[in-house]
């Protein structure tokens, strides 16, 4: 029988909420039918947002959605989303060529801001680092932040909102190394601090800017950027964190896909590891003092388009099984155990997109497998990591290094309840497991949500939207006890002491 132990005595730090985030960009169904349906729409909406995916996303207490790009943010005019509606010009935006859709900009700044205030998630502005100069990036900065009195906080009033946005994050840049300008790291970096400079004029030392950093585990990216920055005498604007983007993909068909194929996604979802890892040991050299943090704001599997409802009328969208969840559970784990390092992350994407928590058409509206593997984790958010002493098998795959047969993470909160959440990586082999403490005992109540369908492929779709969904029991349980973790499973274990 495999042994877990959680270790109360050993943990890297509090779990940045923030790495419970999400990505909502303007590209293919993610607004335009999937979050916004208008005001006007017989679908039941709250100011023009899909009410029914409003009311389930605030259940996961969002802690912070990224916008309006990616890549859509590369020719992005701010202005072309605010004033009357009615008058906003529509536009040929990046995805244009893939899809022949046209932006509308119906959604734009103050429409966004809605919406985060809707579920309670805090923004994190993507800016236009590409085709656009300095000063429209500050600009934006000083419509959205500052008090009142210029013409441009006067405009924001004039359109609706007189208190400021107050907004942190701010991203200046996205995917520079590609579609982002096609930038060598030297002078991504010079441009990042040329940028910032100018936005950080407006509100100086509220804002948390974030740079552009690789694409996958391009470490050579990394070394070449942190050394330009460090180049630098002085920093005008303090940098908080360092984007990467990882993706694990084409792991066969999206839903029919085979046993080899299962273990080929999961070994591209734990090579996460290495991709944070080694990108934080470069960074090392020029941010000693981790000052820096890792920004994962695009992560998720993604699949060969067309196999999502609309058959690929909705750019990149793609159906969800247990094996995206699992992959998701598996990843949401290993940034619980890098938190030292680990700021932020933003699945990508929120709906009718990649790695998907809703599909909707119309008015059908379903959940899928991922959405259930946010509202089993959401309780890590804010707690303390604990080490966990991993004692499972390992599977091997040519061209990546060993990883257990079984992903887990573990979490304290302040309120001394600990919530344990482990995945099952092996395709149709269920494991017994003894779960015990180290320097405390796992004795409480246990409240535990498992999420599992018939086969692996098993997802939800408008005819079967609650195929797979998580169950809940109740059991007393005491230091040592044996769990059963069902192939292909997902679970989670709060523990009330």
């Amino acid at each position: 029988m495999a042994k877990i132990n959680v270790v109360f005595s050993e943990s890297k730090g509090k779990i940045n909420r923030d790495i419970y985030g999400h990505f909502t960009e303007h590209i293919g169904g993610v607004f335009y039918d999937g979050l916004w349906v208008g005001e006007g729409s017989e679908v039941e909406n709250v100011r023009g947002f899909r009410k029914a995916l409003v009311d389930s996303f605030k259940k996961l207490n969002p802690p912070v959605l990224r916008w309006p790009g990616g890549c859509y943010a590369e020719t992005y005019d701010w202005r072309d989303g605010i004033g009357p509606r009615e008058q906003r010009p529509a536009r040929v935006n990046w995805w244009y060529s893939h899809d022949k859709r046209i932006e509308s900009n119906a959604v734009g700044t103050h429409e966004f801001m809605d919406l985060c205030r809707q579920v309670g998630a805090e923004p994190y502005f993507a800016a236009n680092m590409t085709s656009t100069t300095p000063l429209e990036i500050r600009n934006w900065v000083e419509y959205c932040n500052f008090p009142s009195g210029t013409a441009l906080s006067d405009e924001r009033a004039k359109n609706g909102d007189k208190e400021p946005f107050g907004i942190q994050y701010w991203g200046i840049g996205n995917e520079n190394w590609g579609g982002g300008g096609q930038m060598t790291p030297e002078q991504c970096a010079r441009e990042y601090a040329r940028y910032s400079t100018v936005a950080n004029s407006i509100d100086k030392g509220s804002m948390k800017f974030i740079m552009c950093g690789p694409n996958g585990h391009d470490v050579d990216w990394t070394s070449r950027l942190m050394k330009e920055w460090a180049s630098k005498k002085w920093h005008e604007a303090p940098t908080y964190g360092m984007s990467v983007h990882y993706y694990c993909s084409f792991a066969g068909d999206p839903v029919a896909f085979t046993k080899d194929e299962w273990y080929q996604q999961l070994h591209q979802a734990n090579y996460m590891k290495q991709v944070l890892d080694d990108h934080r040991a470069a960074m090392m050299e020029y941010d000693p003092d981790m000052k820096i943090g890792l920004v994962v704001d695009e992560w998720g599997c993604w699949h060969k388009d067309g196999s999502g409802p609309s058959k690929g009328y909705n750019l990149f969208e793609q159906q969800s099984t247990m094996r995206d969840a699992v992959v998701a559970a598996l990843t949401l784990n290993i940034f619980n155990d890098r938190c030292d390092s680990v700021v932020m992350a933003n699945v990508a994407q929120l709906v009718n997109n990649l790695h998907s928590l809703y599909l909707t058409s119309g008015e059908k509206f379903i959940e899928t497998p991922n959405y259930h593997v946010f509202e089993m984790y959401k309780d890590h958010m804010d707690a303390k990591q604990l080490h966990v002493v991993n004692g499972t098998e390992q599977l091997a795959r040519e061209g990546f290094r060993p990883m257990q047969q079984v992903s887990v993470s573990a979490s304290e909160a302040q309120d001394g309840s600990v919530l344990i959440t482990l995945a099952n990586l092996e395709y149709d082999k269920d494991i017994e497991i003894e779960l015990g403490g180290v320097d405390g005992l796992l004795t409480g109540q246990a409240e535990i949500k498992l999420l599992q369908g018939e086969t692996p492929q098993d997802h939800n779709d408008f005819e079967h939207p609650t195929c797979v969904k998580s169950v809940i029991s109740q059991r007393a349980f005491k230091d040592g006890d044996t769990i059963s973790l069902p192939a292909a499973s997902v679970m989670a274990i709060k523990l009330v002491r």
